[in-house]
């Protein structure tokens, strides 16, 4: 009987299922359209429809079903809308606006108009209690646990429904935080808590309260959707403990998601970077730019000899986080990114969407401003009358209606309409890779752009061509990556102590018995996790910097022991990443270790890229009809052929123009191309020049 191991992606639009059956090796995938008011309700539709779609005989119960991964908007959306509940704070006397000040610096230094996010905690709803720890961990001033008490009292009266709870020193002595938190329950038992010294136990005192106040903010929010999520997985029949991706790239059990919900804010474009990696390496391509387009937004992140880097800290959608997370950097650009004239006259399209409902216009669904989706379907790069390999119609007139009016505003014909919307999609796209490389000390041109999400085939090959990249690699189930990359990822965890020391061989010993104190706390987890000792493993690094400097690089330790030695390498090391990111080194100038990390991995077993054998260079077998498709370079239609992506075979090849449609995605050969097929099915676009 088999055993099948299910990943699910759910998106704004799209909720993706891949399932992969660990007896044959045999990878299946389902889309299913998302449903933004429960997507709980989308997942299991997809987990259904895809059992028994590939499983007709297992489909209910779905018993062999023995790992679940999932990959969540949910957080993210619930930032961005601010849906998150009512949340209360206490903090530290003197420190009840600094939620409000923050760091005293604009986004955008010359626009006089730039509003600020939010703040997510009304200041009413801010309480202040005296309580002092030192920066060495000498308690100046106890805890006033009557104040407390009647700051618990006072949120219980206000009504909130999640209490963050950050105090200065709180992250180097929690004593004064547990107490509080105690007191807390006491007064309501039934109140989502937030500390900041288990979520974000670093310096930073900004930063830190900013990641403790989303966390307690979207609690509620995240809990309520896995107590929903749950017993339909359970209706369904399925025994496996089901798993939720971090913004790390690794899984955590629902439980832990449910209690720090910041972790999984990047969850989704996580587990595709994940995807990508694994792809990349079994392909031998281990550079490469990943391109995550959906149809909000666009995901784009460096892997550098395979590996992607892990930041500390980000701003997401205007709000400071400090925990792990992929460093990956998103733009609205997507399918369903919409098209308009901004005030100067000019075609501007983002970062507003359409969503899922009502979707781009050629949905049907009731919307009237196009999109880039519509861009697409009139230039016919899209199937001008059905996606999804003919479960979804479109409406080609439609599109064609909404972007005409565009059309007479700009004083532009039909199809240079389309094709402007493209190319400013485009743009935006480039300008996102262009931070994640050129801005960071890496030339694009010596790196493989990977192709992914239902949208990145689409555009991939004009931005390569944008960047003059020289090669596009599209994975066989570009749509559905990134549930794919659930079913290709760890189990982990970080943990994080701040230790402000001098990079000398005085810092030896606090430097061990802090790695120690971490390792048992990476211990436990693995413990709670049930995962086997063979299957840990520990990775440690150290977030350094100049003396004076006001941020840090992360530098990877070496196992073994904490010696002399071992500082030293972990100085040449932030000399190389320092002048690999700001171009110098200032030689002579001490060096700190500010932040020492340790990432826990525990290993699982992971979906099997099998290789297939090779079926020739002709491709004219996959060939299943022909469309006029418009290409600028032609200025006009261009008869082109239609290649299906699951006829195409190992060895295939191909030159453009051409387009490869699949049920998850089409992808677009520009002429002057050529494609072809490797090993792993994978679809390789390279320009012939």
């Amino acid at each position: 009987m088999a055993r099948w191991r299910v990943g699910v992606d759910s998106g704004g639009t799209f909720t993706d299922v891949c399932l992969f059956d660990e007896e044959a090796g045999r990878v299946e995938v389902w889309k299913v359209s998302s449903t933004p008011d429960d997507p709980s309700r989308g997942i299991a539709q997809g987990v259904e429809e895809g059992m028994r779609r590939v499983a007709p005989e297992a489909a209910q119960p779905a018993a062999p079903v023995v790992y679940f991964g999932h990959g969540t908007t949910v957080a993210t959306n619930a930032l961005i809308q601010h849906r998150g509940v009512k949340t209360g704070l206490v903090t530290t006397d003197g420190f009840r606006d600094l939620l409000e000040i923050g760091r005293q610096k604009r986004p955008d230094l010359y626009d006089m108009q730039a509003d600020k996010p939010p703040t997510l905690v009304a200041r009413d709803l801010r309480h202040e209690v005296p309580e002092r720890v030192r920066h060495d961990g000498r308690i100046e001033q106890p805890l006033d646990e009557d104040r407390m008490r009647a700051a618990a009292k006072a949120l219980k009266t206000a009504g909130v429904k999640a209490i963050a709870v950050s105090f200065l020193y709180g992250f180097i002595r929690p004593e004064h935080e547990k107490r509080a938190i105690e007191i807390l329950r006491a007064e309501m038992p039934d109140v989502f808590i937030s500390a900041g010294h288990e979520i974000a136990p670093e310096f930073r005192e900004f930063e830190r309260l900013s990641t403790v106040v989303l966390n307690a903010y979207l609690g509620p929010v995240m809990r309520g959707y896995i107590e929903r999520l749950t017993p339909r997985l359970q209706a369904l029949g399925m025994t496996a403990t089901p798993h939720l991706t971090q913004s790390n790239g690794g899984v955590i059990g629902f439980g832990t998601a449910a209690e720090m919900p910041v972790r999984a804010v990047l969850s989704g474009p996580s587990t595709g970077v994940v995807g990508a990696q694994a792809i990349g390496r079994v392909a031998g391509y281990e550079d490469l730019i990943t391109f995550d387009m959906g149809g909000t937004s666009t995901d784009v992140a460096l892997l550098n000899g395979g590996q992607c880097k892990l930041a500390s800290e980000a701003i997401v959608h205007g709000y400071p986080i400090k925990a792990p997370m992929l460093d990956i950097h998103t733009v609205g650009a997507g399918g369903g990114s919409i098209a308009t004239i901004d005030a100067g006259g000019l075609l501007k399209v983002g970062p507003r969407s359409c969503g899922a409902d009502p979707g781009p216009v050629c949905y049907d669904k009731g919307n009237t401003e196009p999109a880039t989706t519509d861009a697409n379907v009139v230039l016919q790069t899209l199937n001008p009358e059905y996606l999804l390999g003919g479960r979804m119609a479109v409406r080609q007139d439609l599109a064609k209606q909404a972007i005409g009016r565009l059309a007479e505003r700009l004083g532009l014909g039909l199809m240079e309409t389309a094709q402007g919307i493209i190319a400013v999609v485009t743009a935006n796209m480039a300008r996102a890779i262009r931070v994640i490389s050129v801005q960071r000390g890496y030339d694009p041109r010596d790196y493989t752009l990977m192709a992914f999400g239902g949208a990145g085939p689409l555009h991939a090959a004009r931005l390569a061509r944008e960047l003059d990249m020289k090669r596009v690699l599209v994975p066989p189930h570009p749509g559905i990556l990134c549930a794919m990359g659930l079913l290709l990822t760890d189990l982990r965890a970080d943990f994080a102590a701040t230790k402000l020391l001098p990079a000398s061989a005085d810092s030896v010993g606090e430097v061990a018995a802090s790695f120690d104190a971490l390792a048992a706390r990476a211990e436990a987890w693995f413990v709670h996790e049930g995962i086997a000792p063979a299957e840990r493993h520990l990775t440690r690094t150290a977030d350094m910097r100049y003396a004076g400097q006001n941020y840090e690089l992360a530098v990877p330790l070496t196992d073994g022991p904490v010696t002399p030695a071992t500082i030293a390498t972990l100085a040449e090391g932030f000399a190389e990443a320092h002048r690999q990111r700001y171009g110098f080194v200032a030689e002579g100038e001490p060096v700190q270790l500010v932040t020492l990390r340790m990432e826990a991995t525990g290993r699982v077993r992971k979906a099997e890229l099998a290789s297939h054998p090779n079926g020739g260079h002709d491709a004219a077998g996959a060939v299943t009809g022909s469309r006029e498709v418009w290409f600028p370079e032609a200025g006009a239609f261009v008869p082109t052929p239609i290649y299906a992506r699951e006829k195409l075979r190992p060895g295939n090849r191909f030159i453009g123009p051409a387009i490869v449609e699949q049920m998850d995605s089409t992808t677009v050969v520009l002429p002057g191309m050529t494609a072809r097929v490797d090993a792993y099915l994978n679809l390789i676009l390279e320009d012939v020049a």
